[in-house]
């Protein structure tokens, strides 16, 4: 049964003032209190619901339905602002991902990377090398598209930029913001016609990422497009000569 606003509100300033408890009895220490358990609670009946679902789409479209009941409490954890371990925060980060939700899943992990929150065991990856990948990922097969793949993954390069994740994971990143500059994806390449069009801006902006991504793992698999934005380049000086 859907909350009503009154209950909505109160769950949001419960998740808060639990939070700030759970922080002030121990910094490092996990969530609790009454309406973390409910929560916690109604994650774990969740993900039974969600291990019966066989197909990749519907179990996303099953974490749609379910996210909404969990917004108040997260919005409350937000503002409290106080960093305890909290596998709910996490999980929500990642189901958020999961649907296509990028800014409502890059302010959980904005909180998630300050106050260094860990994943829970299952997902075998720390929270910045789950956003390198999974983000990357959705520009790369064109989940994530156009001006707002590149805004998207300018965030997640701008919240993991100075944190330890895998040479891989943000090879991956760079290569998607290159393609994203380009309007490439894995099913959509660009012929030789349409790399002469491309503004000179964002040349210059996939072949820095582009080139960043083969330094740090040069299987890749962008040298054709380095080779291809490079003779572009150098062709630019007479493109510009008058006729």
């Amino acid at each position: 049964m859907p909350k009503t606003p009154a209950q909505r509100h109160m769950a949001r300033v419960l998740a808060q003032q639990e939070a700030e408890r759970a922080a002030a009895a121990d910094p490092f220490g996990a969530a609790s209190g009454t309406q973390h358990e409910l929560m916690l609670a109604q994650l774990h009946a969740h993900m039974r619901q969600l291990k019966e679902i066989q197909a990749t789409e519907k179990k996303v479209e099953a974490k749609r339905k379910l996210l909404p009941e969990y917004m108040e409490y997260l919005d409350g954890v937000l503002e409290a602002d106080a960093g305890v371990q909290d596998p709910v925060v996490t999980t929500m980060m990642v189901w958020l991902l999961d649907v296509g939700d990028w800014m409502q899943a890059l302010d959980l992990a904005a909180y998630c990377l300050r106050h260094g929150l860990q994943l829970p065991d299952r997902f075998n990856r720390n929270v910045p090398t789950l956003l390198l990948d999974e983000v990357s990922e959705a520009a790369l097969k064109n989940q994530l598209q156009g001006v707002d793949a590149l805004v998207v993954l300018a965030k997640v390069d701008e919240l993991t930029r100075e944190l330890d994740a895998h040479d891989q994971a943000r090879a991956k990143l760079h290569k998607a913001i290159g393609w994203a500059a380009m309007g490439k994806t894995s099913t959509q390449d660009l012929n030789a016609d349409e790399i002469k069009q491309l503004e000179l801006d964002k040349v210059h902006i996939a072949l820095e990422h582009l080139q960043r991504a083969m330094a740090l793992n040069d299987k890749v698999g962008v040298k054709k497009d380095v080779d291809r934005l490079a003779a572009r380049l150098k062709k630019e000086p007479a493109d510009q000569a008058p006729n």
